[in-house]
């Protein structure tokens, strides 16, 4: 994987934004409100922005439910310099146990999340290219949990097929992460404990089981 700091690769891109004056369409695939609190804080300063929710590997249906609700509210409470509006993509999970069959067993960040990841992006990209959006991007990088060189590279290959331009980032740095958390509480956003999908769920049920039996040892 290359080794780029995809962090610094954006803020250089937004000097240039700033500096001709300009304000791009962004087509911003979202994962849930509480990811994408921070980064529309930060790039709606910058691009106009269609929010993407596409998720088809969100389970049961009431959790992907609960997140859609709670991200269409935070777009419409957020006072954004830019417009901001809301696509919902298409709930389509057998799509997503499709396409990752045979990795059921693969651990949290392994290549079953890799194929989501590219599931997730190539419609994003699709999308874009359809709107005629100048960038699009994902939210994704802003967890600490996922791989934001693996991510830029999905965009990067998207943006080839596609045609349309990718927005590096990595929006855990600078503090990133933490604006996220911040963001949450001031909004009241539903915070889950797990990707989504119901082999995250169950890794998190079997953290939090573990953790209660070490728990209840030491005391």
């Amino acid at each position: 994987m290359p080794n780029k700091n995809y962090s610094i690769e954006l803020e250089r891109l937004i000097a240039r934004i700033k500096r001709e004056g300009i304000t791009p369409t962004l087509l911003l695939h979202a994962c849930c409100a509480p990811c994408s609190s921070y980064v529309l804080e930060y790039l709606s300063q910058y691009f106009k922005i269609t929010v993407f929710y596409y998720n088809p590997n969100i389970a049961p249906t009431e959790e992907y439910e609960h997140r859609v609700a709670e991200i269409e509210r935070f777009v419409k409470e957020f006072p954004a310099k830019n417009p901001i509006t809301l696509i919902k993509g298409k709930y389509d999970p057998e799509r997503y146990y499709a396409a990752v069959r045979g990795l059921e067993r693969e651990p949290e960040g392994g290549a079953r999340c890799k194929v989501c990841f590219e599931l997730r992006l190539a419609e994003a990209a699709d999308l874009a290219k359809e709107l005629g959006a100048d960038y699009f991007t994902t939210t994704l990088t802003i967890s600490p949990m996922k791989n934001a060189p693996l991510l830029n590279e999905i965009g990067e290959q998207e943006s080839a097929r596609t045609g349309v331009k990718h927005l590096p980032s990595d929006f855990k740095k600078k503090g990133g992460f933490k604006r996220s958390t911040e963001l949450s509480a001031e909004y009241n956003l539903y915070r889950q404990d797990f990707c989504g999908c119901v082999y995250s769920q169950k890794e998190a049920e079997e953290r939090r089981k573990h953790l209660a039996e070490k728990q209840l040892l030491e005391s």
